[in-house]
């Protein structure tokens, strides 16, 4: 499964395009480009499977020099973005559908941008064989595509999978989780619509040594029985510098719960080894639409990037579409969370009928075990087009990550509308972010400053008085503050406080202010980069 950007991969859905002319193609072309895979009679059951044999085995592969694979060939690389979108998985074709077995298979087809296929195995108790696809598991919506393809021919592997289950109606059985590219996989709570997405593994992202992808080469799938609740799948991952296996534990409901735990096996230095990553997409919101004239008030995935890293510290960075490529490092030990959250759920916030932005899953990384320090790495990208993920986040670890080193993580990714840790129980939030010129309204606009209002709500701000013994703490580094004033908001449950700051061009701007009284923290941390461009 591989990509070579940080582009969104969609594909799962395919109605509704406009049919185009395909080139029509030789059944003996297309035959000869869908090489056998592994004979499942000579290969079934041929010998048990467990995710300790999986970790042993990708532990000897890092030992011998990086094999890329082979790509497809023949008409599965002719495949362009027109002719993939017609090619669909028949619904009618998806693996278990046994009486009550509460999940459901689907492949994707080899092709276009997924020219290296992926094999995909079947646990069956301790037996493992083979999950093999043909031409008559898809339907080719084209006539003269169909006629060329041969029936029944093996597919050299898929371009991935994705599960479905009853999710939102027991009559419906819905998308619940996909794996397609690279090491990408999403997922969906109850309500939610795909939005950001995860990889197993992040590998010099942004920097200047160029990223590398590595990929989920093979999948195992254990079979799930009548009345399970979880699916179980496992994965190899393989790049020129690491190797890896992985166990998902993948469990629906309101908030989707993906156990993850992973063991890593370096081939080589890694400059920066980017653990449980995040990417998502940020065009424009109410802080700042920049220059795009557009209807919508906001386009985005994700908003804020939240980390909790004690009992009672939530830190709250909104996120930039930036003037040119930015990184922000947050430093923690054993953070208890942290993810990418899309917090504002209101229609009016996005006002786009088709996209629905304002149902897209926030999802919230749980450490599971000891992570030690290490750092929260957010890079935002410049973009102009709502197409591209141009945010992403990672865990860091604090030491040096060598060739030989074998490392372990567990976590927990919880995906929905509001999952645990997004959003404070204790501590107000912050509901609004907007900035502009500086100065005092209805004069000339003070262009040598920036300010910027953030508004306060929740927790135990609701029950203060607007005469409460409030106080900003705020900072700014490579950045003056020039004012900084907090008032009450007169009818509503909410706490502004107004910063204005000055700073050198092109300097790079971290600022960061709390809500403080009564001897405590009342709110979470408000985090920002503000680039003077």
């Amino acid at each position: 499964m591989s990509v070579s950007s940080t582009k969104r991969i969609e594909g799962t859905k395919n109605d509704g395009l406009e049919r185009r002319q395909f080139l029509t193609l030789s059944a003996a072309s297309f035959a000869a480009a869908l090489l056998p895979l592994r004979s499942q009679a000579q290969e079934v059951a041929e010998a048990s499977f467990s995710f300790d044999n999986l970790v042993n085995e990708m532990r000897k592969l890092a030992q011998s020099a990086y094999v890329a694979p082979e790509p497809v060939e023949g008409f599965l690389a002719d495949l362009d973005y027109d002719a993939y979108q017609r090619i669909r998985f028949r619904p009618e074709q998806a693996r278990w559908q046994e009486k009550g077995v509460t999940f459901r298979l689907h492949a994707f087809h080899p092709g276009w941008l997924f020219k290296e296929a992926v094999k995909i195995n079947e646990v069956d108790g301790d037996a493992v064989a083979p999950m093999g696809f043909t031409t008559a598991d898809f339907e080719y919506d084209n006539d003269d595509l169909a006629q060329s393809v041969p029936p029944n021919a093996e597919m050299p592997g898929v371009a991935g999978f994705r599960l479905h289950t009853p999710l939102n109606r027991a009559d419906v059985f819905d998308e619940l989780i996909v794996f397609q590219g690279a090491s990408y996989f999403r997922a969906l709570g109850k309500d939610t619509l795909y939005g950001l997405s995860a990889r197993g593994l992040a590998v010099n992202t942004g920097l200047s040594e160029g990223e590398e992808f590595p990929r989920f080469s093979e999948v195992w799938l254990r079979r799930p029985e009548p009345g399970d609740t979880t699916v179980m799948i496992y994965a190899a991952l393989d790049s020129p510098s690491v190797t890896g296996a992985y166990q998902f534990a993948v469990t629906p409901g309101e908030t989707t719960v993906v156990e993850v735990t992973m063991r890593l096996f370096l081939r080589k230095d890694v400059k920066q080894l980017g653990i449980a990553p995040l990417t998502s997409m940020f065009l424009h919101n109410g802080a700042d639409k920049g220059d795009f004239d557009d209807f919508r008030p906001s386009v985005h995935d994700s908003e804020v990037l939240v980390l909790n890293v004690g009992k009672d510290t939530t830190l709250c960075r909104p996120l930039n579409n930036p003037p040119r490529l930015a990184s922000s490092y947050f430093g923690a030990e054993n953070p208890r969370s942290f993810g990418l959250a899309q917090r504002n759920r209101d229609f009016e916030h996005y006002l786009d009928a088709q996209a629905h932005y304002e149902r897209r899953p926030s999802l919230m990384i749980e450490p599971m075990g000891d992570w030690g320090k290490g750092m929260v790495r957010l890079v935002e990208i410049p973009s102009d087009l709502e197409g591209n993920d141009n945010i992403v986040a990672y865990w860091i670890p604090e030491a040096d990550t060598l060739a030989g080193d074998e490392l372990g993580y567990s976590y927990r990714m919880h995906w929905g509308m509001n999952p645990p840790g997004a959003t404070s129980q204790t501590l107000g939030r912050v509901v609004r972010l907007r900035s502009g010129h500086g100065g005092v309204a209805g004069v000339e606009a003070d262009t040598e400053t920036r300010k910027f209002v953030i508004d306060f709500a929740g927790g135990q701000l609701s029950d203060m008085p607007s005469d409460a013994e409030l106080e900003p703490v705020v900072s700014a580094q490579n950045g003056e503050i020039v004012e900084a004033i907090l008032s009450r908001v007169d009818g509503r449950n909410e706490w502004r406080l107004v910063l204005e700051l000055r700073a050198e061009a092109d300097a790079i701007v971290e600022i960061k202010a709390v809500l403080s009284g009564y001897d405590r923290n009342l709110t979470e941390t408000w985090v920002y980069q503000w680039i003077n461009a």
